[in-house]
């Protein structure tokens, strides 16, 4: 497996996140301009069939950037790729000098990101029917 970041929206990006968000989940708004200036991770497999993806975007305060659309396949979960996926997108805010990373985690997933460090902040919302919470880091 490997991991690759663009600078472009990358159409293998939004196969993965097809798959998951729109086919699985029956999430309909899945993509926006942000796709446009984000910075993309894609994981492949041994055979680079795309496995699972993020963007990464800077807010409006030059020092936060946000993480989205974290997806991986379904038959891929449990393997970590998010985690790794993470990771990378981590180093990225790093290398372009941002200090935390906020997200808008689905309520399902949230013991996922506590686990890689992240805390909760703010109320619940409703996206698309499904609950949502902020989570952020410092990186």
């Amino acid at each position: 497996m490997r991991i690759e970041r663009f600078l472009t929206k990358p159409e293998q990006a939004l196969e993965v996140r097809i798959t998951v968000f729109v086919k699985e989940q029956g999430f309909r708004d899945q993509f926006d301009a942000i796709d446009e200036c984000a910075a993309h991770f894609v994981a492949f497999d041994d055979e680079e069939h795309p496995i699972g993806t993020c963007r990464v975007f800077a807010s409006e305060n030059p020092e936060v950037y946000l993480l989205g659309r974290l997806a991986v396949v379904k038959e891929y979960r449990s393997q970590k790729i998010g985690s790794r996926i993470v990771a990378l997108a981590e180093e990225h805010v790093k290398e372009a000098g941002g200090k935390e990373l906020r997200l808008h985690s689905q309520y399902q997933v949230v013991p996922f990101y506590e686990k890689l460090g992240y805390a909760c902040f703010g109320d619940m919302e409703e996206e698309e029917g499904h609950p949502h919470i902020w989570m952020k880091k410092e990186v």
